[in-house]
Parts: C-alpha cells; sequence; structure tokens
C-alpha cells in the first residue's frame, strides 16, 4: 500500500517541483521589483531600480532552476 503511494507521487514529483519553481519565480521577482520601487521613489529615479533589480532577481532564479536542475541530472 505504501509503495503504491510513493510510485503514484514519483510520477508527479517533477510537475510539482516546477510549479513550485514557478512560484518562487514570480514571488522573488515581485520582491525584488517591489523593493526596486521603494528605492527609485527615495532617490527619485523612476525607472532605473526598479526594472534592474526586476532583471537581477529574474536571473537568480533562473540560475538557481538551472543549478538545480543540473545537480538533478547528474546525481
Amino acid at each position: 500500500m505504501i509503495a503504491t503511494k510513493q510510485k503514484i507521487y514519483g510520477q508527479y514529483a517533477h510537475i510539482m517541483m516546477m510549479s513550485a519553481w514557478g512560484i518562487v519565480m514570480v514571488v522573488c521577482s515581485f520582491m525584488f521589483l517591489y523593493i526596486g520601487y521603494k528605492l527609485d521613489r527615495f532617490f527619485n529615479t523612476e525607472p532605473t531600480f526598479m526594472l534592474g533589480l526586476f532583471m537581477l532577481g529574474l536571473l537568480l532564479c533562473i540560475g538557481r532552476l538551472y543549478q538545480d536542475a543540473w545537480l538533478k541530472r547528474n546525481g
């Protein structure tokens, strides 16, 4: 009984992992976007920090996803 549940859940592990990474990517991007917005309002440099930190957040999440996928592929 337990082995069959683990087998069923094992089939969907990759889908759950990708959906979790999608949520992390969205949350991280909007968090960096909000911090950039606050910095832009403080320094009066409207889209500079907002766009820069948004792109930084996206690149960091994509890099971490790639690293995680690379480690799972090799081991």
